[in-house]
């Protein structure tokens, strides 16, 4: 916030300087020097950036508990560094994080199992990343398996209609790249602005800037109500669905 106000005043003093018509302008007038943007590393394969908070590499479930009893986490940790649902009947259930979050930019994989064609519809490799723990993009096996639009593979469920299906096929990983600002509140808690959403899915964008309606809701018209940093929660929604390199930036 102190950095964007003095890059602002900083162009603020540049219209000014500019709308005295008595003075004649150079290219250093522009020139921007402070702040200078911190250095982050980047490496191969989408691994995390040097600032990221890694929340998921393959080698344990700390940072996860279960997201109805806050008791450890029991997905299924496999060779390959994923992370597999389990089933709620096998100890599973959803998990969150144990620490909350606001404004991010996040990175995972996921992979939905292999082609089960008895699961039709909304039972085929669904799972779900709940921002905040309540705005749900959808994950879901949409190759040959048609179902309704806005609850379709990187849609925000229930909520708007993705770009476009960039899925790859079945069994194979996907990766979500998803920016998002959170909503703030008035003091007398009602909406002063909606949160944000972008979503690239295997690099391509599917969800460009769209404003949340509200948590996310199966039955109902969607409405906010006051909220503070939220835990990020992968749904268990009964399909083995796996997750992998899983990381975020804070905004």
């Amino acid at each position: 916030m102190r950095k964007a106000l003095v890059i602002g005043l900083s162009f603020l003093s540049i219209l000014s300087y500019a709308q005295d018509k008595n003075k004649e302008m150079s290219p250093k007038d522009t020139e921007i020097w402070d702040p200078i943007p911190p250095v982050v590393t980047t490496h191969k394969n989408n691994a995390a950036p040097s600032d990221a908070i890694v929340l998921f590499d393959g080698s344990d479930l700390n940072q996860w508990i279960n997201a109805k009893n806050s008791n450890p986490a029991k997905w299924q940790i496999n060779k390959d560094g994923s992370m597999t649902v389990v089933g709620k009947n096998k100890g599973g259930g959803s998990i969150k994080t144990k620490d909350n979050y606001g404004s991010i930019q996040l990175h995972l994989e996921w992979r939905s199992p292999e082609l089960d064609k008895s699961r039709k519809g909304q039972q085929r490799g669904n799972s779900g990343v709940f921002i905040q723990g309540r705005y749900e993009v959808q994950v879901l096996d949409n190759n040959n398996n048609p179902t309704y639009s806005n609850g379709q593979v990187s849609s925000i469920y229930k909520q708007t209609i993705p770009l476009a299906k960039a899925s790859v096929p079945t069994g194979q990983w996907n990766t979500y790249d998803i920016i998002y600002h959170a909503p703030e509140f008035n003091k007398d808690k009602s909406l002063k602005s909606a949160a944000t959403i972008t979503v690239l899915h295997n690099g391509i964008l599917t969800i460009d800037h769209f404003e949340l309606l509200g948590p996310t809701k199966y039955i109902g018209i969607p409405e906010y109500s006051a909220h503070g940093d939220a835990p990020i929660m992968l749904q268990d929604h009964g399909s083995p669905v796996s997750y992998r390199n899983i990381w975020l930036r804070k905004l």
